[in-house]
């Protein structure tokens, strides 16, 4: 039986809130976050990205309403991740960064925060490309990309994350004219 895509939303974050979470405090976050911080998202693996956007906000508050936010599933009632935008748009441009809770992976949460944040993406009109940055060895990125239209462009060094993979795709895909290959290629999986 095919699963439903899960109830997600991306719950933006304030200055204090990104502060909170880079510090690993929980008793801050949970003062100013609406929601239930798991300890994955308080944690180790998840501060460097808080610390980055709280450094950003702080140069430019009105990036907060772009930059990485909480993956909310209504259906636990409870944050499973972090998905956002690197920053507002820039050249027409904006890149995606996402990472579910290890506890909550494999369950589609990834993909309904992708496809939040790609329709945020088309809606808005100064944005005409999309663009993820993988490491080569996140098969299940790389695929979840390409299911999404994603196609490889080149690659980047990180200095937080080493080599990357990066893709690109129009902000509106499928372009009318494309529909058709769309829906071959969901027909042919």
């Amino acid at each position: 039986m095919p699963q439903s895509r899960p109830d997600v939303r991306i719950l933006h974050l304030t200055p204090p809130a990104f502060h909170a979470l880079a510090d690993g405090d929980a008793t801050a976050a949970a003062a100013v976050i609406p929601v239930p911080v798991s300890p994955y998202l308080l944690g180790p693996e998840c501060r460097p990205v808080w610390r980055m956007r709280a450094a950003q906000c702080d140069a430019d508050p009105a990036a907060a309403a772009w930059v990485t936010g909480l993956v909310w599933a209504g259906s636990l009632d409870k944050a499973v991740g972090a998905a956002g935008f690197h920053g507002p748009p820039a050249r027409g441009m904006v890149e995606i960064g996402y990472r579910i809770d290890p506890d909550h992976r494999r369950r589609g949460y990834a993909r309904a925060a992708l496809e939040c944040l790609l329709a945020r993406a088309a809606r808005a009109a100064t944005v005409h490309t999309v663009r993820v940055s993988i490491g080569p060895g996140n098969l299940a990125s790389r695929s979840l990309a390409a299911s999404c239209g994603f196609t490889q462009v080149g690659e980047q060094w990180d200095d937080e994350d080493g080599l990357e993979h990066v893709f690109e795709r129009p902000a509106r895909w499928p372009a009318p004219s494309d529909r058709l290959t769309r829906r071959r290629f969901a027909l042919s999986r």
